[in-house]
C-alpha cells in the first residue's frame, strides 16, 4: 500500500465493525478501558448527521486502516470556527505508510474548504512517533493541557 491507495471518507453506519476494531486498538494503545456505554455514545455521535462530531476513516480497499475523530467549534480567538482533532489512530499494521499524514491532510483540505481557521490536537509528550508526524505539519505551540474531571 502507498499513500495514494488510501481512500478517506466519513464514517457510515456500515463501518461499525471496522471502527470498533480500530477503537479497541486505540484504547489498547493508551491502556484505557471505557465503559461500553461511552463507546456506544461515541459511535452514535459519529453517525448522527446532526452532531458536530465527525469521524473520517482511511481505507485500503475494504480494509479500515485508521480514523480521525474531530469536531468544529466556535472560538474567542478568531471570527470563525476552529476544529479539534480529538482522536487520531492508525492500525499498527498500517503505520509508517502515510495513513496518519493522509488523515491530517484530509482534515486540512476539508477545513480550508469550509473556512475553518485552525486545526489543533494534543498528544502525549513522550509519543515520539506521533510527534515526528505532527512536527512535520507545524511546531507545537507550547501549551500544556489541564483536565479537571467534573
Amino acid at each position: 500500500m502507498n499513500e495514494t491507495s488510501v481512500q478517506i471518507r466519513t464514517a457510515e453506519a456500515r463501518d461499525s465493525p471496522a471502527w470498533h476494531r480500530l477503537w479497541d486498538g486505540f484504547l489498547g494503545y493508551y491502556g484505557v478501558q471505557l465503559d461500553p456505554a461511552v463507546t456506544a455514545a461515541t459511535w452514535a455521535r459519529i453517525v448522527d448527521p446532526a452532531h458536530l462530531m465527525t469521524c473520517r476513516m482511511a481505507f485500503d480497499g475494504a480494509t479500515a486502516l485508521g480514523f480521525a475523530i474531530h469536531h468544529p467549534h466556535c472560538s474567542t480567538w478568531v471570527a470563525g470556527d476552529d476544529v479539534y482533532l480529538e482522536d487520531l489512530f492508525v492500525a499498527p499494521e498500517a503505520r509508517g505508510r502515510g495513513v496518519g499524514r493522509a488523515l491530517i491532510g484530509d482534515l486540512i483540505a476539508i477545513g480550508r474548504a469550509r473556512g475553518w481557521h485552525r486545526l489543533y490536537w494534543n498528544t502525549a509528550r513522550d509519543n515520539a512517533e506521533a510527534r515526528r508526524l505532527y512536527d512535520s505539519f507545524c511546531a507545537e505551540d507550547g501549551h500544556i493541557r489541564y483536565r479537571l474531571t467534573l
